[in-house]
């Protein structure tokens, strides 16, 4: 580790998540490197630490090769797009950051001897036939589907991971994230909590896709940052659920946006996307255990913070056509 401030590297470091990472380990004495080619990103997740010393912004592509002077002691690679209207728009740049990036940054990992983070998914369980799931369950993906670009990469990217922890002896952590939700995240990107409180503040009907009867656990973002610090400093290299067991049908979650927003949309119901899962709920047995970790935040009061946050942007964002369109990406 270095001698003064340990160093940093996060990838996607502009994204939802890749922002919050930046302020915490900021906050935890790191100087961090944040690294984003800004295809889903936006600057303004992190133009509040643009004068601090302790950060510095590179713009980049990581599927090409990653060059950084000097010692690294972490990694935290976040780089990937994470929505779906994302992901079925720019399915190749999708692959390739899984693979290509993943095996950069697991390159300079090795170079530098530094520890490495990967951010997972709960997609790797597909359409899961284990309830709720665990890091044990090998998964029902579809990859050839619509969304097998996603699932297949993030997959590809934790046996890629395996590989260089096995015969490099690498530093690695994977972490497998379920639905985080928080500040910062994009309106109408295909998601259901952005999409639902997008719909809610322009006063447009709620849409459920399918008949409202699969699930998904919500966690908030500090709640999961602060998993990830965790197991990152522990010494865990097999993947670990960072998530929030609290599970919610999307018909109740829709419901409780409405009651949040104080609005009066009606629900309507569209087609369920090609392989969209129907249940999603962690096990987190492992994380409690290794980790002593678990969600703190209720979901009563994370949405309250987050729809504050995005009834708080311009006007000119809240009604943004691109990404609104979801079905129009689902082939």
């Amino acid at each position: 580790m270095s001698k003064t401030k340990p160093r940093t590297l996060i990838t996607g470091a502009a994204g939802f998540l890749g922002s919050h990472l930046c302020d915490r380990f900021i906050a935890e004495g790191h100087e961090v490197i944040a690294m984003d080619n800004l295809i889903t990103g936006d600057m303004r997740n992190i133009d509040h630490l643009m004068d601090s010393p302790a950060f510095t912004f590179v713009n980049h592509d990581i599927s090409q090769r990653i060059a950084i002077d000097g010692p690294l002691d972490y990694i935290l690679h976040f780089a990937s797009p994470a929505s779906p209207i994302d992901y079925l728009k720019i399915p190749i740049q999708t692959m390739k950051v899984g693979s290509l990036g993943t095996h950069n940054c697991l390159g300079l990992a090795l170079a530098k001897g530094a520890r490495i983070l990967v951010a997972s998914t709960s997609e790797v369980y597909g359409d899961p036939e284990v309830h709720p799931q665990t890091e044990s369950y090998w998964g029902n993906v579809n990859p050839v589907g619509p969304r097998g670009v996603y699932d297949e990469a993030k997959r590809f990217q934790e046996a890629l991971t395996m590989a260089y922890h096995r015969y490099h002896d690498v530093e690695t952590r994977i972490i497998r994230i379920f639905n985080t939700y928080g500040p910062r995240m994009r309106l109408n990107d295909g998601r259901v909590l952005p999409a639902f409180i997008g719909q809610a503040l322009r006063g447009e009907d709620l849409t459920i896709f399918g008949d409202g009867s699969q699930t998904r656990s919500f966690c908030y973002v500090d709640d999961l940052v602060e998993g990830i610090l965790r197991l990152l400093m522990s010494d865990c290299s097999d993947p670990v659920n960072i998530g929030n067991p609290d599970e919610i049908s999307i018909k109740d979650f829709a419901e409780e946006i409405i009651a949040l927003t104080g609005t009066n949309q009606q629900v309507i119901y569209q087609d369920l996307p090609v392989d969209d899962p129907t249940q999603r709920q962690p096990d987190i047995s492992k994380a409690r255990a290794l980790l002593d970790w678990e969600p703190k935040v209720n979901r009563h009061d994370g949405l309250a913070i987050t729809y504050a946050a995005f009834k708080a942007l311009p006007e000119e964002i809240l009604y943004k056509q691109e990404h609104r369109d979801f079905k129009a990406y689902i082939k």
